[in-house]
């Protein structure tokens, strides 16, 4: 079994983090990290994207910094915080108190065929995080690691923080999300307070 071999299913996984969720607001990666929000329960504090590869962990940094008493989550995947690598350098010179990020990590790139991903070849992206600055990582490979992380969602102080959590490889049903932008981008804004027209 390699260092990125998993053995978590992701839809458990995924549901037990956002267990008694409160006010926590969550961000999705691109394909299965957003079916995996949308399956654990539709909320209006999900905002998913789409079409919006390696973009994730950018958008919960700037939802972080724009709504700091309001705890922040960024769900995505491996091959997609990959992608957006450079993200947890801006995150770590911003140190947003607010902001988790949670990689679901199977050691492939699940979107386009379940090729091996870096991270299946060795990549450990919890290390990664720690060397751009990111002081609070954790690598997590049973449902005692998911508690203890949920846990420290709510924790304004304590971030960022990020949890590579090794997951199973394989398919899994889509549960899809909505996929109008217009109505995302507005159900999430009057979920925030802020006026929609």
């Amino acid at each position: 079994m390699s260092a990125s071999t998993g053995t978590l299913d992701r839809r458990a996984a995924v549901k037990a983090l956002l267990a008694d969720r409160g006010e926590l607001l969550v961000i999705s990666g691109l394909g299965s990290s957003s079916y995996d929000l949308f399956d654990a329960g539709e909320h209006p504090g999900n905002f998913y994207l789409w079409g919006a590869m390696g973009g994730a962990a950018m958008v919960g940094l700037g939802l972080a910094l724009a709504q700091p008493k309001r705890p922040v989550l960024v769900i995505t995947g491996d091959g997609e915080q990959l992608m957006g690598i450079g993200s947890l350098l801006t995150i770590a010179t911003k140190q947003p108190g607010n902001l988790s990020i949670a990689v679901l990590d199977n050691g492939h790139f699940g979107e386009t065929g379940m090729q091996p991903s870096h991270s299946g070849l060795g990549a450990r992206l919890e290390v990664i995080a720690d060397g751009a600055g990111i002081g609070n990582v954790s690598e997590i490979a049973d449902m005692a690691g998911i508690e203890s992380f949920r846990n420290s969602l709510r924790d304004l102080g304590g971030g960022p923080r990020l949890a590579r959590i090794r997951i199973a490889a394989g398919e899994v049903e889509r549960a899809l999300p909505p996929r109008d932008g217009t109505y995302l981008k507005n159900r999430f804004r009057g979920h925030l307070g802020f006026k929609v027209s």
